[in-house]
């Protein structure tokens, strides 16, 4: 149809116009998909409220919710989202976030299930306010979500050993000690702790996409084993990225053993030939990020103190150290999805 209109006597401007009107009926759908989660979860947390509060006032029991449901799915037969359990979770996002100014808050503004998960998974209540803002500044899916959690992202972001504040202005700095976490954990690799340098470094060129969503938000990879000339001698990178949040380099060594002092003169070597040779007049100055099997933060600190460039230290497990969070009593996410999904706006 589109080549046949293109030679019509409409032609490109035509074509031109149906892009456009494509795009702004698809920003309308997404905008319309968005306030409906809104005016959902705002349901929920109001429905969730009122049961706390009658529960509260008049001495109800359990069973309250059990007959709410029952009439409630009477009153509106074709809907999914008012079963026991579910009324529940609304109850516990009532508990979770009680003040009324919960609507203007980021978990306002998720999915049902990202808050089912947070629920699920997260009983500090300033932790679950750090998962909730993230999860809407980077678009984090459920499943990335619970990966995150899993994997405690909120005690690691901005942990690394760094020379930020003394080699880079503010904010940078900030934004730049906050893009890098300590430790990384890489227990997707499915390696032991024996393997060596180059076994990592191709495990995680291989698995690109789970390595990126470890980093964080904002690195593109540009290339493993990056190439070098100095002075005619060839140098190589372990692994090069540019963050497109910082605007600039990041230089990533990755070392088998702990962490010894003269790891940061070569990684100070690169991020100097970085910026000679690929940083451009509108990039920040490239950092680097030493990945080690162990080490030690006071020498980490004072190796650091001496180095031109900024740049920062972490550890990296190859397998899960850190416990899971405590899980609640409500019922999984898994076992209510059947229910509600019907109900739910297609929101990511």
């Amino acid at each position: 149809m589109t080549d046949t209109l293109s030679a019509g006597p409409w032609g490109d401007d035509y074509r031109s116009w149906l892009t456009d009107l494509k795009q702004r009926v698809e920003h309308a759908r997404q905008r319309a998909a968005a306030s409906a989660n809104r005016e959902l979860v705002t349901l929920y947390w109001q429905i969730g409220r009122d049961i706390l509060e009658r529960q509260q006032r008049q001495g109800w029991g359990a069973k309250v919710i059990d007959q709410l449901a029952r009439d409630l799915k009477d009153a509106f037969p074709d809907m999914r989202g008012f079963s026991p359990r579910n009324l529940k979770y609304m109850r516990a996002l009532a508990q979770a976030w009680p003040a009324p100014e919960f609507v203007q808050q980021p978990a306002a503004q998720l999915p049902w299930f990202h808050l089912c998960t947070l629920l699920d998974k997260v009983k500090d209540p300033a932790d679950r306010d750090w998962y909730a803002g993230k999860s809407l500044e980077h678009g984090w899916s459920r499943n990335v979500l619970a990966m995150q959690i899993d994997t405690q992202a909120h005690t690691r972001a901005g942990n690394a050993v760094t020379n930020f504040d003394a080699r880079l202005p503010p904010p940078q700095s900030d934004l730049a000690r906050e893009a890098l976490k300590d430790p990384y954990v890489f227990d997707f690799l499915g390696l032991t702790e024996d393997a060596q340098e180059r076994d990592i470094e191709q495990a995680l060129t291989r698995h690109i996409t789970r390595f990126l969503l470890e980093l964080g938000a904002g690195f593109a990879f540009v290339g493993r084993q990056y190439r070098l000339e100095v002075g005619g001698d060839e140098f190589f990178i372990d692994l090069l990225f540019y963050h497109l949040k910082l605007r600039c380099y990041v230089v990533v060594e990755l070392k088998a053993t702990p962490f010894r002092p003269d790891y940061a003169g070569q990684l100070n070597f690169y991020l100097s030939a970085v910026d000679a040779q690929l940083r451009a007049p509108e990039d920040q100055p490239t950092i680097g990020l030493l990945l080690c099997r162990e080490r030690n933060r006071l020498v980490a600190e004072y190796a650091l103190r001496g180095m031109a460039n900024p740049m920062g230290v972490a550890e990296y497990q190859l397998l899960r150290q850190i416990p899971k969070s405590l899980e609640s009593g409500l019922p999984s996410i898994d076992r209510i999805e059947a229910e509600l999904r019907p109900d739910l706006p297609e929101v990511e």
